[in-house]
């Protein structure tokens, strides 16, 4: 039966060079930022004449940063005056009594996925949420970043440059985070650890597999290696602009998991699954370009480094602690904060050490930038990224003519959720950034998970910190707690 009706279908299917060759295509649709109206015609002539696509998958983010996907057939999106969905099955949207959103499309946002990892015949593209009065949602960060991207590139054409190192590790067994639970524990794939991988175990195979995929989808790889922890990976990608760089991390998570799977095991990111191991991070390189130039290069700046870099690092350092939620955003992110796992946690700017919170990576001008190393790679990739972005630019800064203490003492980022939730609560930046409401619920829905977890958690990892974590999705132990 299966094979007459393979014999029946005809569904996209596209070798993984063409691929590549439409997705960097796509990817510059928007770095120039072409007219959305022009770009809808486009995407919408294709989808009339491409008669082998079935469906379009619309991807949007909740505000912990979960990834959601819907599939539309392609003929009923064509032809819907607008999309609308459940906003309040949505943890940190709408209420039940005010339940429904609407969901407009970025068609500049539009990606061609492998057929032999994500099934045939279907598209990707990213969405924003709107409101039921049309208008943005504000607990939708991706919007937001799209519009403060888009206000600096039209105000004088500066664009926000970013790339993200996001580690993770590779266990045994599908769905190993989920069934934690009931097995206490996770089974390693490997216990090498830097570099330490033979080219065809199981490691490196899902790692190439990985890189062939996010190849396809026009990531232009850098370099990937096992981390130093055992089972530990790391996969590196060409920086974008601020919006393109958040959606591959969305998308990166997202074709790690799908290749785990398809192999019988399970790629995870939480910060730290594994007492007594590095945990993993997600370094956010940044930098500012205008016309070309890149605005972080002085040659004659302490290391290179220009005003305006040493402004926006001093920002950053400045509101560290009441940031620190936005960046490091579950229980378990704070166990990866340890000092003696060369946890970056110490609130200072350094070139060489890597407990500092930012780095000045060893540059050229091309290539000038910080590197944000404090930030978890379970993060909300908009939400992070949007306030780093604003921060650096506009936040509180040092007030120079301050009395300095005789004696400075070393500053250090939250030891536990709860501190950093104390922080972000009493914040007014953080208020300014997110909003007053975005705020709030934010912080509520770190409270809930923080208060499913003992208030003291000692040196093991315990279950509930993965049980309830906003990325493992086990709505039934939510549904029962």
């Amino acid at each position: 039966m299966e094979k007459m009706m393979s014999r029946l279908r005809e569904f996209l299917e596209l070798p993984y060079d063409q691929l590549e060759e439409l997705n960097l295509a796509s990817k510059a649709k928007q770095e120039s930022w072409a007219p959305m109206e022009e770009v809808e015609a486009e995407r919408r002539r294709y989808l009339q004449e491409e008669r082998r696509i079935k469906a379009v998958t619309v991807a949007f983010t909740d505000i912990e940063g979960r990834f959601h996907m819907l599939d539309y057939d392609k003929k009923f999106l064509l032809k819907a005056d607008q999309l609308t969905f459940d906003g309040s099955s949505i943890r940190g949207f709408t209420k039940i009594a005010e339940s429904d959103l609407r969901l407009g499309i970025d068609w500049r946002a539009f990606y061609w996925m492998p057929a032999d990892v994500f099934g045939p015949g279907k598209v990707l593209v990213f969405g924003h949420v709107l409101g039921k009065d049309g208008l943005p949602y504000e607990a939708d960060f991706r919007g937001r970043l799209l519009q403060l991207t888009q206000e600096l590139y039209w105000k004088n054409g500066t664009v926000a440059n970013v790339s993200a190192e996001i580690e993770g590790f590779l266990f045994r067994g599908q769905d190993a985070e989920r069934k934690y639970y009931e097995q206490g524990e996770f089974n390693l794939i490997s216990t090498g650890g830097y570099y330490h991988s033979l080219p065809q175990d199981p490691l490196r195979q899902f790692m190439d597999t990985a890189a062939e995929v996010q190849r396809a989808m026009g990531f232009e790889n850098e370099k990937d290696h096992p981390e130093v922890g055992p089972s530990q990976f790391e996969m590196n990608f060409k920086y974008a602009p601020a919006l393109i760089a958040a959606d591959r991390i969305q998308l990166y998570k997202l074709l790690c998991r799908q290749v785990a799977q398809g192999m019988g095991m399970t790629a995870s990111f939480l910060p730290k699954p594994i007492t007594g191991i590095n945990g993993s991070g997600m370094h956010c390189n940044i930098s500012l370009a205008r016309k070309g130039e890149n605005l972080f290069w002085d040659e004659r700046g302490k290391q290179s480094m220009s005003e305006t870099g040493w402004s926006f690092i001093r920002r950053i350092l400045h509101n560290a602690e009441d940031i620190c939620l936005v960046l490091n955003a579950s229980v378990n992110a704070y166990r990866r904060l340890d000092p003696h796992f060369e946890a970056p946690n110490e609130i200072a700017v350094s070139p060489t050490d890597r407990s500092a919170m930012i780095r000045i990576p060893l540059a050229s001008k091309s290539g000038q930038r910080i590197e944000v190393r404090s930030v978890g790679p379970d993060v909300n990739p908009y939400m992070a990224i949007y306030t780093l972005l604003r921060t650096g630019l506009e936040g509180p800064e040092p007030d120079p003519q301050a009395p300095q203490p005789k004696r400075i003492r070393k500053r250090t980022l939250p030891g536990d959720i709860y501190e950093a939730m104390a922080a972000h609560r009493r914040s007014a930046w953080v208020r300014e950034v997110l909003g007053a409401e975005c705020q709030a619920k934010y912080h509520e829905l770190k409270e809930a998970s923080a208060n499913r977890c003992p208030h003291e958690l000692g040196t093991r990892i315990k279950r509930a910190e993965i049980m309830f974590h906003h990325e493992v999705t086990n709505q039934m132990l939510w549904n029962t707690f």
